[in-house]
C-alpha cells in the first residue's frame, strides 16, 4: 500500500523535480516518463520515417541514450520538449543516413555496371579484332595489301598509288572492294564498330 502510494505521488512531479530524479538514477521516475511519452514519441517519429520498426527503435533508442546518459542530462527545457527533440533530430539523422547508404548503393551498381559493361566490351573486340584478321586473309593480296595501307598505316591513296605504282582510281576500286567484302565478313559485329570507332578501322 505504501509502494501505491509513492507511485502515486511521483506522477506529481514538477518537471524539474522528474528531471532531478533521472539525473539521480531513480528508475520509477524513468519508468514514468517511458510509459508517458513512448506511444506519442512513436507516432511522431513514425510521422518522420515512415516505417513503424523504425520509428520504435529511434524512440527506444533515445530511452536508452537517456538512461545510459542520466548523470551528463543539460536540459535546458522541459523533459517534453527535450525529447521530441531528440526524436526529430534523431528521425532526421536516419534519413540522412539512408539517403548516403542508397546513394552509396547506386554507385556500386553504377560501377558493377560499368566494369561488366567494360569486360563485356573487351570480349567483343577481342573476338572482333579475331574477325578481322580472319576477313582480311580472305582478301585478294592486292586488295588486301592496299587497305592495310589506308587503314593500318594511314596512307592516303596517292600515296598507296604511288608506292604500289598503281593508277590512283585503282587505289579507290580496290578499297571500296575490300570495305564491301569486310563488311559482309564483320556484319554481326556492325554495332560494336560504331560504338568503339576504332582509331584504325572505319567503316
Amino acid at each position: 500500500m505504501l509502494s501505491n502510494c509513492l507511485v502515486v505521488e511521483r506522477t506529481e512531479f514538477t518537471n524539474a523535480e522528474l528531471i532531478g530524479l533521472l539525473i539521480e538514477g531513480d528508475e520509477l521516475a524513468f519508468e514514468q516518463v517511458f510509459k508517458t511519452h513512448f506511444k506519442a514519441l512513436h507516432a511522431y517519429a513514425f510521422t518522420i520515417v515512415k516505417d513503424q520498426e523504425t520509428a520504435e527503435e529511434i524512440v527506444q533508442a533515445l530511452f536508452l541514450r537517456l538512461w545510459e546518459k542520466k548523470e551528463t542530462l543539460d536540459l535546458q527545457t522541459n523533459l517534453k520538449a527535450y525529447l521530441y527533440r531528440s526524436v526529430y533530430n534523431d528521425s532526421l539523422n536516419y534519413l540522412k543516413h539512408q539517403k548516403v547508404k542508397l546513394k552509396y548503393q547506386n554507385h556500386q551498381v553504377y560501377q558493377m555496371k560499368n566494369e561488366s559493361d567494360n569486360a563485356a566490351n573487351r570480349v567483343q573486340l577481342s573476338e572482333l579484332e579475331n574477325q578481322l584478321q580472319r576477313a582480311l586473309t580472305e582478301l585478294p593480296e592486292q586488295c588486301r595489301t592496299i587497305f592495310q595501307l589506308s587503314r593500318f598505316e594511314e596512307l592516303k591513296y596517292q600515296e598507296i598509288a604511288d608506292h604500289l605504282n598503281l593508277s590512283i582510281k585503282t587505289v579507290e576500286n580496290q578499297m571500296g572492294k575490300a570495305l564491301k567484302l569486310l563488311r559482309l565478313k564483320l556484319v554481326d559485329f556492325l554495332p560494336l564498330i560504331l560504338m568503339l570507332l576504332s582509331n584504325h578501322i572505319t567503316f
